[in-house]
């Protein structure tokens, strides 16, 4: 089996978010399989690693009316071979998105993906396409590229991180950018726009996000800003694959960052020592409160107007908390505005810092993720490695990874409905838990046991690629 997957970033070259852990995990995942997958993603201004590459060749990609210039680069890392596609105009810029002309410079990706074929001696059976950066790729297959000998076998799959980033421009943008026509302009017109995300799920051959749960909750219009009625039309494709974690950077036994290593058998003393060492950063009470943390951005659909709400309460109720994240001005304000009232009982670090994140996992008893929607989450995985308790909203890849420990064989505590009482009594909960200082050890040894590795999900992911080349 031979895959190749795109994606607009990927660990360790590139990252802003989760799509660059699962690119930078699954596929190494599926290697240690036998599965012969390699990267293809943008070479990047600020790109890490430049030294490594190495250069393969140029050639020329369509946009609209004008041939561009693409050069081809290689690394490889981890046993996987990465592929680099270099425009400077496009991507020799410091930042990944967020510019004026993104719809241009990712339909250059996109259609680069399938041009760079012509140029190398590796033509994959499947090509697994990531959120809209990439969702022009299928598009471009059937239209301009199926009928030829090199790619007519070639299966695609589109995976969603989050429906709430659909690509969507103009509908002036088809023809003169991405050389669509008008002919094919309805493959990607969907409400007066051309939406990208929109023509990879009429293309491709296979639909897939990362979670089974998300998989259900996008086909309501509450979850999936507007493509329900689209999504419901092509359920037949749509399948649900939980993302993991890479449990080799996340090893509370060997994190060069944390005050003490452990694992699941010698958790007592190095999670005290990694406490203790929290508390001190942000100068905590250590009276032997728990410690509820939450490393986030600071935005509204995570819960945090749930968390305003509560977190006096929880204060009230002898909890301790730890806020590191940034966002949006009202949340940064609220929690600074609390640290700032209570010294001694909340920390708060407004900005993004990997390695204190890291000592904030290692450090507290209890993380919370109240999120209002989830396609997966990878941070709930992460704290269940280092022996943080997660409480959690029941909703996409949350509800997946997370059981309640309720019935003595969860991993957490969980609360379904969207208010803040029903969060301030998983809290609660999770509080009198930590207390049971007989269970409690139980409980953080289940969590730490819990196998989140890619390995689980990148055999899901190979049942899904051999499912698709059998449809020929």
């Amino acid at each position: 089996m031979k895959v190749l997957y795109a994606a607009s970033e990927a660990a360790p070259f590139a990252k802003s978010g989760g799509l660059a852990d699962v690119a930078g995990s699954l596929p190494k995942a599926l290697v240690k399989d036998g599965v012969d997958c390699r990267v293809v993603m943008p070479l990047y201004g600020d790109l890490k690693f430049r030294d490594e590459l190495t250069y393969v060749t140029n050639f020329s990609v369509p946009v609209g009316w004008r041939s561009q210039y693409c050069g081809l680069f290689t690394a490889e890392k981890d046993g996987v071979t990465y592929y680099f596609l270099d425009n400077e105009y496009y991507f020799k810029r410091s930042g990944l998105y967020g510019f004026y002309d993104d719809g241009e410079r990712f339909a250059f990706f996109s259609r680069a993906v399938l041009e760079m074929m012509f140029y190398m001696d590796f033509t994959p059976d499947i090509i697994n396409c990531n959120d809209w950066q990439t969702a022009l790729t299928p598009v471009y297959l059937n239209l301009y590229y199926r009928h030829l000998d090199k790619f007519n076998k070639i299966k695609t799959v589109f995976t969603i991180h989050n429906i709430a980033y659909q690509g969507k421009y103009g509908m002036d943008i088809l023809e003169d950018t991405c050389g669509i026509g008008n002919r094919d302009a309805h493959i990607l017109e969907f409400d007066g726009c051309a939406n990208f995300m929109k023509g990879a799920i009429e293309a491709a051959d296979k639909i897939t996000t990362v979670s089974p749960t998300y998989a259900q909750e996008i086909l309501d219009p509450w979850f999936a800003h507007g493509l329900d009625g689209l999504l419901r039309q092509k359920q037949y494709k749509l399948c649900g694959i939980l993302n993991g974690i890479d449990t080799v950077v996340n090893d509370p036994a060997t994190d060069k960052i944390i005050a003490a290593n452990y694992d699941s058998k010698t958790f007592k003393k190095g999670k005290a020592i990694c406490k203790k060492a929290l508390q001190e950063r942000f100068n905590l009470n250590q009276d032997g409160s728990p410690v509820m943390a939450m490393v986030t951005r600071l935005v509204g659909h995570k819960g945090l107007d749930l968390v305003k709400c509560i977190a006096e309460g929880l204060l009230q109720e002898g909890i301790e908390l730890v806020i590191l994240g940034t966002g949006e001005y009202q949340y940064e304000s609220f929690f600074s505005e609390l640290a700032a009232r209570h010294p001694g009982r909340v920390g708060v670090f407004i900005g993004f810092n990997s390695q204190l994140a890291q000592q904030i996992y290692a450090g507290a008893d209890i993380f919370l993720m109240p999120s209002k929607s989830e396609p997966c989450g990878l941070a709930q995985m992460v704290a269940c490695r280092y022996g943080t308790i997660p409480v959690v909203r029941e909703t996409g890849g949350l509800r997946d990874s997370i059981q309640d420990s309720g019935d003595g064989k969860g991993n957490g505590f969980t609360f379904g409905s969207y208010n803040a009482h029903d969060l301030f009594q998983a809290c609660w909960r999770a509080k009198e838990g930590y207390w049971n200082k007989e269970g409690w050890p139980v409980l953080v040894k289940r969590a730490m046991e819990h196998d989140f590795s890619w390995s689980v999900s990148a055999k899901s992911y190979e049942g899904l690629y051999n499912e698709v080349v059998g449809l020929w």
